[in-house]
């Protein structure tokens, strides 16, 4: 499954990006009729999530966390998840489910409840640590009993995310550690350890410009996203052509606002959690398909690709198949002064760890479906992902599209490199701009601060 948030039957649904008037790049486009973004459907699927949030549906002894109800439960985990309620019956079932981190002999079913029990858990402890004081405890518990790794891992990261006191934190990374005395061969225990240490001790950032013009292998483009730090704020991509050059349109640097945010605010290390900092190797596109429209919207979309994922067709140009290697491998893609830089790291141990199926796509689910998007007014008309990165596409009440930032991506992306592009995406937190969207005139003043520009790039629409 791709990296998106769900739908009401698939469980994980995408985001969106940012602001360009579809009617100005595609004429005629901006006519088309989305049944599915209609304000009445919309309305509609918004009240059947709602409606499920009733103490009866949450009654674990008329619905035992089984094999026979994996799917019931992993269905209205994904609408808690949506709705994000604040009510006691909620904290008492997921409290329980989250709990069973510590259970042993659990089947198969009950596990990927569990999964699902501590990726929403994390989602609705961070946004009330208090109204969902049990699901703290179950993370307490997790800590001192569960034998899982990474529910271990995951229940430290929620704890230390609410605000735990950095002598509650030295506790917890000691009892870790004498319970995993291999904890360093674990790569959920081992990056939320040194997390920790990140809070502690945070590694100087080198030097952007560094960054900006290093080529991580010759002619190719390389696009870059700076973001603040909260994930709540908006990121800028920009983007270098084959020649190194810092694309320009219309007088301006080329940019375009994006989302990295989680719907379930997991740290980037674990599945469904953030989009984590670091290389991406970019290779064409996957058709868009309407079926998946709510997902996805109705643009294609960018792949991108973690070390060690499959299906990459070469993530170095001219050797076949996934980044070759340990750590040591990934860093020389890397400047020398960003090489030990831990954050930059993020998207080679999310691919140890497993995480797959990157993307950057639209979505052509509303705003307004996703009650956390309210703590997020900074990146109002952005969806949340599930580790994607997330392009604006709105529609009006008629289901008529009428702002979509995929055409301007994609337009980009093929006016350098054709159809079948590859290249090169580069996350990376900017820690001065820490808690609002980057404008246009900061990420021009970011990119010409550090790289001198030369003949502009035009893109013709």
């Amino acid at each position: 499954m791709l990296c998106a948030v769900r739908s009401p039957i698939l469980p994980w649904l995408f985001a969106t990006t940012a602001l360009f008037h579809l009617s100005l790049a595609l004429p005629g486009l901006a006519q088309a009729v989305m049944p599915q973004a209609t304000s009445t459907v919309r309305s509609q699927q918004r009240q059947q999530q709602v409606q499920q949030i009733q103490p009866e549906n949450f009654d674990l002894a008329h619905y035992p966390p089984n094999a026979t109800h994996q799917d019931y439960w992993e269905n209205l985990l994904w609408t808690t998840a949506v709705v994000e309620p604040q009510e006691p019956f909620v904290d008492t079932a997921l409290g329980y489910l989250v709990g069973m981190a510590t259970h042993s002999g659990l089947s198969t079913q009950q596990a990927e409840i569990v999964q699902a029990a501590m990726q929403v858990g994390t989602q609705l402890y961070l946004s009330n640590p208090t109204g969902y004081g049990r699901v703290g405890q179950g993370f307490e518990l997790t800590i001192e009993r569960s034998s899982n790794p990474e529910w271990v891992a995951m229940a430290l990261s929620a704890l230390v995310r609410a605000g735990a006191s950095p002598e509650q934190r030295g506790q917890w990374r000691s009892q870790i550690q004498q319970r995993f005395p291999q904890w360093a061969e674990q790569v959920h225990l081992y990056t939320t350890l040194r997390e920790l240490a990140e809070i502690d001790r945070p590694s100087p950032q080198p030097p952007l410009s560094d960054l900006l013009n290093w080529s991580i292998a010759p002619d190719e483009l390389h696009l870059f996203a700076l973001c603040p730090p909260d994930r709540g704020a908006l990121c800028r991509l920009v983007l270098r052509d084959r020649q190194g050059q810092f694309v320009r349109r219309d007088g301006e640097l080329w940019s375009v606002q994006v989302s990295v945010r989680s719907l379930h605010n997991l740290s980037w290390n674990f599945t469904r959690g953030q989009t984590p900092q670091g290389i991406y190797r970019i290779e064409g596109i996957r058709p868009a398909n309407l079926d998946l429209f709510r997902a996805y919207g109705q643009f294609s979309l960018v792949k991108l690709f973690v070390p060690f994922e499959p299906g990459v067709r070469e993530f170095i140009p001219g050797q076949a198949g996934t980044l070759a290697g340990g750590l040591a491998s990934y860093q020389s893609l890397l400047p020398p002064a960003w090489r030990e830089y831990y954050p930059i790291q993020q998207s080679f141990w999310a691919g140890r760890a497993g995480r797959s199926l990157f993307r950057i796509h639209g979505s052509g689910e509303s705003p307004n479906f996703f009650t956390n998007n309210q703590r997020y007014p900074t990146s109002s008309g952005w969806n949340p992902t599930i580790g994607c990165v997330s392009a604006l596409e709105l529609y009006d009440e008629a289901g008529r599209l009428y702002q979509a930032d995929m055409p301007a991506i994609l337009g980009a992306l093929r006016a350098i490199d054709g159809e079948d592009f590859t290249g090169y995406l580069v996350i990376v937190e900017v820690p001065t701009y820490s808690d609002q969207s980057l404008s246009q005139s900061e990420i021009e003043e970011i990119v010409y601060s550090n790289q001198v520009a030369s003949q502009p790039e035009v893109i013709n629409r």
